[in-house]
C-alpha cells in the first residue's frame, strides 16, 4: 500500500502506449459463459437424467489485478469473493497481484478486465490516449501524507525546512511538497531530498531521513502497534487539489463497450463487498487474513477498523467519483507544467455502473 508504487504506476503508465493497441483478450471475460457444465458431454442421452434447468450455471470467468501486495484498500474484493457475492452475480473472479507489468498494463491488454490503479496513473495514461476507464473510487478521500517519528517534531509543513525527505525521485513529490509548504511560509528549497529506493520506511527513519510519503491506513497503523507513534500532515487537510482519488478501480474502454453487462454484475457484487467492510470491519479484517495467510492479522484487524469508515465517508454510496476531484488534480498538475495538456477529466471515470445507494 506504499505512496512509491503509486508513483511506479505513473512511471509504468507510460509502457502502456506499447499495448494499448494490443486490445486482445477481453473475450476472455465470457469464456466459458455458454460452455456445458463438467460431466454433461459424456451424459446418456436419456430424457429421464438431468434435465437443462438441474445443470449448474456456469460463471464467467473474471480477473482484477490488484496495485500492490494485498491489503486493507483491497478488503471489499475478498469479501465479494468469499462470502459468495460474484458467483451471485454468476462471476468467477479471480484476484491477481500485477507482476512486473502493473494493472494499467494487464486491463489495457486485455490480460485482466479489471485493475486497481490511482487518480495519477490514470491521469497520465488518459493524456496518453490509453483507453482506461476509472469505475469507482475505493476510498473517497486521500489517506496519505507526509509523516514523520514524533521526535523529528515536524507539526507542520513548515518544520520540513531543514529536515530531509525520503523518496523516490519523482517530480510529483516535490511538487505536492511544495503545494503544503507554501500557505504555511515554507521554503521547499530548503528540505534535503534523498532518494531511498526499495528501503523500508521504518529502517530509513532510524538511518539517514526525518520523513516520507505514507498511506497511514497501512504505514501508520503499523507504526502504532509498534509503539513508534508519528506525526502525520495529510495532503487534503493542506492542499484541496491533492484530495484526490487513490486506490480507484479500473476497466478499458473496450470492456464497457463489449461486456456492460459484465461490469455492471462486476460493480455489484464489489459494491456488496466493501459496504460488508464498511459493515463489520473485525468480521471483513477475518475474511481478508483467511485469503492471505501471510499477512499479519493484528495489523490487518488495526488497520480495517482504521480504513472501514473512509471507504464510503461523505459519499452518497460506496465508489462515487466526483468530476471536479479528477478536474482538480490534473489542472494543478498542468499549471505546474507536469503535464504536456489539460485532462478530458469526464472520458476519465464514470459512475454509470455503480448500483444504486
Amino acid at each position: 500500500m506504499g505512496v512509491k508504487k503509486t508513483v511506479t504506476l505513473l512511471l509504468s503508465s507510460m509502457l502502456l502506449l506499447t499495448v494499448a493497441g494490443c486490445g486482445g483478450g477481453n473475450n476472455s471475460g465470457n469464456a466459458g459463459a455458454s460452455a456445458p457444465a463438467a460431466g454433461n458431454s459424456t451424459a446418456a442421452p436419456d430424457a429421464s437424467a438431468a434435465a437443462p434447468t438441474d445443470a449448474p450455471k456456469a460463471l464467467t470467468p473474471v480477473k482484477i489485478a490488484l496495485d500492490w501486495t494485498p491489503n486493507t484498500n483491497h478488503t471489499g474484493l475478498y469479501a465479494a469473493k468469499e462470502l459468495g457475492y460474484y458467483a451471485e452475480e454468476g462471476l468467477d473472479v479471480q484476484i491477481v497481484q500485477p507482476g512486473a507489468a502493473g494493472s494499467d498494463t494487464m486491463v489495457t491488454s486485455g490480460e485482466a478486465q479489471f485493475g486497481i490503479s490511482a487518480q495519477e496513473a490514470l491521469t497520465l495514461a488518459r493524456l496518453q490516449d490509453v483507453p482506461l476507464v476509472s469505475i469507482a473510487a475505493i476510498i473517497q478521500h486521500n489517506t496519505s501524507g507526509f509523516a514523520a517519528p514524533k521526535d523529528r517534531n515536524i507539526k507542520t509543513p513548515k518544520d520540513f525546512e531543514g529536515k530531509t525527505y525520503g523518496g523516490w525521485g519523482s517530480p510529483a513529490e516535490q511538487a505536492a511538497m511544495k503545494a503544503i509548504m507554501d500557505p504555511e511560509g515554507g521554503d521547499v528549497s530548503k528540505v534535503k531530498l534523498v532518494n531511498i529506493g526499495e528501503a523500508d520506511f521504518f529502517t530509513a527513519v532510524k538511518r539517514d531521513i526525518d520523513f516520507a510519503w505514507i498511506f497511514y491506513a497501512w504505514t501508520g497503523v503499523e507504526a502504532e502497534l509498534r509503539g513508534e507513534p508519528l506525526d502525520m500532515l495529510y495532503l487534503k487537510d493542506y492542499a484541496p487539489q491533492l484530495d484526490y482519488y487513490t486506490p480507484v478501480l479500473t476497466t478499458s474502454e473496450k470492456e464497457i463497450a463489449e461486456h456492460p453487462e459484465v461490469v455492471k454484475a462486476f460493480l455489484k457484487a464489489t459494491s456488496k463487498g466493501y459496504q460488508y467492510a464498511i459493515d463489520h470491519p473485525e468480521e471483513a479484517a477475518t475474511v481478508l487474513s483467511d485469503a492471505v495467510p501471510d499477512l499479519d492479522p493484528k495489523l490487518v484487524l488495526a488497520s480495517q477498523k482504521w480504513l472501514s469508515p473512509k471507504y464510503k465517508d461523505d459519499a452518497p454510496r460506496w465508489g462515487e467519483q466526483k468530476l471536479e476531484i479528477w478536474k482538480n488534480y490534473a489542472d494543478w498538475m498542468y499549471g505546474l507544467k507536469l503535464l504536456d495538456k489539460p485532462l478530458d477529466a469526464e472520458s476519465t471515470f464514470t459512475n454509470e455502473f455503480l448500483p444504486e445507494s
